[in-house]
């Protein structure tokens, strides 16, 4: 009978436990990696107190905060390149992912391809820029950029043509892949 209350309890306490997930490279809704959609420009350096951070010391806004900073594990891999917001207590606006490892919670990242985009995400719109598309999500705040040498030579040089979504081939490559937070 002992044994049979033993075995019971074990195997409660084993299911009961849970794993949890490494967020590490997740991109999420307001998350990404370790940074979130609330931290203040102020404290990254707290946030990634085991990474390297450089301030771009170019350009300088008024409230003394550098225009982008990067964000390098200690090994020296680029991480992240961020935008802080000019709000007079600043957070981050816009996050360009630099490392492959970053994927969203569908497993979206810079080595997807546009047909991994589309089978995974409702595409809102696509923009057309000079040497890119834009491919905005709808309800993400994610968005992608794929560069025009991906597209056919028909839509590479044309720069008045607005591309759309049906013209860009599957196995187009990801250029960028970045993050907006407003």
């Amino acid at each position: 009978m002992r044994y049979i209350i033993l075995i019971s309890a074990l195997l409660l306490g084993l299911s009961s436990c849970q794993t949890e997930k490494d967020t590490t490279f997740l991109v999420s809704k307001d998350a990404v990696g370790k940074l979130e959609r609330i931290s203040l420009a102020r404290d990254i350096e707290i946030i990634y107190e085991n990474d390297s951070i450089v301030k771009d010391s170019t350009v300088i806004n008024t409230s003394n905060n550098s225009k982008k900073i990067k964000v390098f594990e200690k090994g020296g891999k680029h991480l992240l390149t961020l935008t802080p917001s000019s709000d007079s207590i600043p957070t981050i606006e816009n996050i360009r992912i630099e490392d492959k490892r970053y994927v969203t919670e569908k497993g979206i990242g810079l080595l997807s391809t546009f047909k991994d985009i589309k089978d995974n995400y409702t595409i809102r719109k696509v923009i057309t820029s000079m040497n890119n598309v834009v491919i905005l999500l709808k309800d993400s705040d994610v968005y992608f950029t794929i560069s025009k040498e991906e597209l056919p030579s028909s839509l590479r040089y044309a720069s008045s043509v607005n591309i759309e979504a049906v013209q860009i081939p599957d196995d187009a490559k990801i250029k960028y892949m970045m993050v907006a937070w407003e």
